[in-house]
């Protein structure tokens, strides 16, 4: 498997990894990849600060990082163990006219030079796997600035039971986890998948399989390493070929998880929640948040009605945000609901006390709730809300999708999501649980 930063930390050169880097040399892309999926995992990522520190990790030549800077007018510092992949990504920058914005460093992906707290963006695109999942995670955590995330490409299993052929072959060059194992990692690394999405088979042959199929075939067999090279690419070309529906790479969109704790920022002060599963014993508890925040009870009726639904009712889809003393503050409520049928969920309701309004107390239990629905295999999500606040978390327009309400709204305040947008959606009427009484 080939990617963006050498394994070998200094010493003699190994021909056989200088090989790869000759094979690889000038090609659109070092590992599976594509301009569409950087701007989409940077669309994702949400509204970043005003020219944001990125650190481009495993940046190879720099494709990424060329687009950061110009699309998101980044301030990218980029790294690579490979100096001809630096030497060549920073010719480029001078041809752009970026030298104000990239810098390059010679480092190592699990020893990088900086002070914590230094970016408010770690990116990496099919480098991970050079010093693994668990490493770079712990690793790289320091480094995010408050409000920071990784946004990053994992390899993973799809199947729940590959052929034997492909599992022996990942085991022995890089063995794999399920999407929910990586899950489980992030969060106890300290973080929460915020998105997560399968790139597109295209990403894999588009700008790599094929242009390194037809580098491999000019290849000179007389180099030094090169049969060896030659014979370990041929043959993962050959198992994607065999048993790419087996494995995917992944994007991977992670915010740091922390217990609440103020901070400063330009001059105001910022909490950073912490969020979890409902309990029973925080029923009181939420039914307060709900009487305050609501000006009638009609919502805190609703929620215990849907609570007493089981048709409705899914175990681990109420969040709640806690305070530093683990007081319930807010709630993100998600339930069964069906479009033509098929199942989806709807969103509603969300609230906060009044004291804790535009804190960050609600987005943070909105973006739990769909975290624990995307890691529990669920898809589509609706919600009825403010169309400017909701467009956050991904949502745009049910109309979009061929969905509509049962009910005369306003077409831009009836919202839906796809956590997974390989996945197909259902079109039609949504029908609510009863207990909303629509």
């Amino acid at each position: 498997m080939s990617g963006d930063e050498t394994p070998a930390h200094g010493g003699h050169p190994d021909p056989v990894v200088e090989a790869f880097f000759d094979l690889h040399h000038d090609l659109p892309r070092q590992g599976p990849g594509s301009d569409a999926t950087t701007r989409r995992m940077l669309a994702a990522a949400g509204p970043l600060p005003e020219r944001p520190r990125v650190l481009d990790a495993g940046c190879g030549p720099g494709r990424s990082t060329l687009l950061l800077a110009e699309e998101a007018d980044a301030r990218v510092t980029a790294v690579d163990l490979h100096q001809p992949f630096l030497d060549d990504l920073a010719a480029e920058v001078a041809r752009r006219g970026l030298g104000g914005q990239v810098t390059v460093v010679n480092a190592s992906m699990d020893r990088l030079p900086f002070a914590d707290g230094g970016f408010d963006v770690i990116w990496a695109e099919g480098s991970v796997y050079t010093v693994g999942f668990d490493v770079a995670l712990r690793a790289w955590r320091r480094l995010l600035a408050p409000g920071g995330m990784l946004v990053i490409t994992e390899i993973e299993w799809t199947a729940p039971d590959p052929a034997p052929a492909a599992r022996a072959y990942w085991d022995a060059v890089y063995p794999l986890r399920t999407h929910a194992a990586n899950v489980e990692a992030a969060r106890a690394a300290g973080y929460r998948v915020a998105a997560h999405w399968p790139l597109p088979e295209s990403d894999w042959w588009d700008e790599y399989y094929t242009p390194l199929t037809q580098r491999i075939a000019r290849a000179d067999l007389r180099r030094p390493g090169m049969p060896q090279a030659l014979a370990e690419l041929k043959a993962e070309i050959a198992m994607r070929r065999e048993h790419g529906g087996a494995y995917t790479y992944a994007a991977y969109l992670l915010r740091p998880h922390h217990p609440a704790s103020p901070t400063t920022e330009n001059g105001s002060t910022v909490t950073t929640w912490t969020t979890r599963p409902e309990t029973p014993e925080d029923v009181p508890a939420i039914r307060d948040v709900l009487l305050a925040a609501f000006p009638t009870p009609e919502e805190a009726g609703i929620v215990d009605a849907l609570r007493a639904d089981p048709e409705a009712w899914i175990d681990g889809l109420s969040l709640v945000t806690t305070a530093p003393d683990g007081a319930v503050v807010g709630q993100a409520l998600l339930t069964r609901c069906h479009v033509d049928g098929e199942p989806a969920l709807a969103l509603a309701p969300c609230a906060v006390l009044p004291a804790v309004q535009r804190s960050g107390a609600g987005t943070a239990a909105i973006r739990a709730a769909l975290d624990a629905a995307g890691a529990g295999g669920e898809n589509l999500v609706l919600v009825l809300g403010h169309p400017a606040y909701y467009p956050r978390f991904g949502f745009a327009p049910a109309s979009g999708f061929g969905i509509r309400a049962p009910f005369e709204v306003p077409d831009e305040a009836m919202m839906a999501l796809a956590l997974d947008e390989s996945r197909p959606v259902p079109t039609g009427t949504i029908r609510y649980s009863a207990a909303f009484g629509v």
